[in-house]
């Protein structure tokens, strides 16, 4: 599973087909469609941050591509969300990246503090 330079166009093929889905304005983004805006390139994107339908696996791959990318030292979802909020959006963001992160187990097996506390003898 790996982001290639096709991403653009992932996103936009994405947006494409959720968009003729007949649940678009109801489940996805809910009241916020009317907030989506196109770019040139027609994207949908809310204030810049390109917008991640419910449509496909993207949301995973690029949660997925962020949380193991050499750049971070285990992300959490925190630091993941601030990060990825600069460049997407999609509704309940925050939540699935809280859920991704505990779900890849990277996060909650062990605390950065655990190498700091001596075991008491």
């Amino acid at each position: 599973m790996t982001i290639g330079l096709d991403l653009p166009v992932q996103i936009l093929n994405a947006q494409t087909e959720a968009r003729k889905a007949e649940k678009f304005k109801t489940k996805d983004v809910e009241g916020m469609i009317k907030k989506l805006e196109p770019r040139a390139d027609g994207k949908l994107c809310l204030e810049n941050r390109s917008w991640l339908p419910c449509f496909g696996d993207l949301r995973s791959l690029i949660m997925h591509e962020s949380h193991k990318s050499k750049y971070y030292v285990h992300p959490g979802s925190d630091k993941m969300y601030q990060d990825l909020k600069k460049l997407y959006w999609w509704l309940n963001m925050k939540a699935d990246i809280s859920t991704y992160v505990i779900a890849s187990g990277s996060f909650g097996n062990s605390t950065r503090h655990e190498h700091c506390i001596s075991p008491i003898n």
